[in-house]
């Protein structure tokens, strides 16, 4: 995938015609990858807590306690894309932190999964992260 198809990828998620098929783990970071290309991570954060449950609303996916947006997830990633640096998405698609189960090095799936990783930021149970998450800890426990 070339920069133009990435950030086509980005505005069909942005304007609400990335269809619910197409919302997949690459689109996902996608979608961190170019909101990174002129934000800070913080910034991205920020922006995809709210343009990710409100994209999900639009395909029919249920924002709630056990589906829809995953504040830990979403934190993992976000820094994870950050600390990457790709110069290109197709390079981003192959850095093992940005894998699709990357996350399962750092948390216990009952841990990733449960309802408190869901809707706010909980440290990894299994081995600590090689970069400090950039976040603000008061919008995570807020989550909606």
């Amino acid at each position: 995938m070339d920069e133009r198809a990435a950030f086509a990828v980005f505005d069909d998620f942005v304007n609400g015609r990335l269809p619910k098929d197409a919302w997949t783990h690459e689109a996902h970071l996608i979608t961190c990858w170019v909101a990174l290309q002129d934000r800070t991570p913080a910034e991205t954060l920020a922006f995809l807590r709210d343009a990710i449950q409100t994209h999900n609303c639009g395909i029919g996916i249920r924002n709630t306690d056990t589906s829809g947006y995953h504040e830990t997830l979403t934190v993992y990633y976000v820094t994870a894309v950050a600390h990457a640096a790709a110069p290109s998405i197709e390079e981003l698609f192959e850095i093992p932190s940005c894998g699709r189960k990357a996350a399962l090095d750092h948390w216990s799936r009952g841990a990733l999964f449960g309802v408190e990783a869901r809707v706010g930021w909980v440290d990894p149970d299994i081995s600590a992260l090689p970069w400090e998450p950039e976040f603000d800890a008061a919008l995570a426990s807020s989550v909606s």
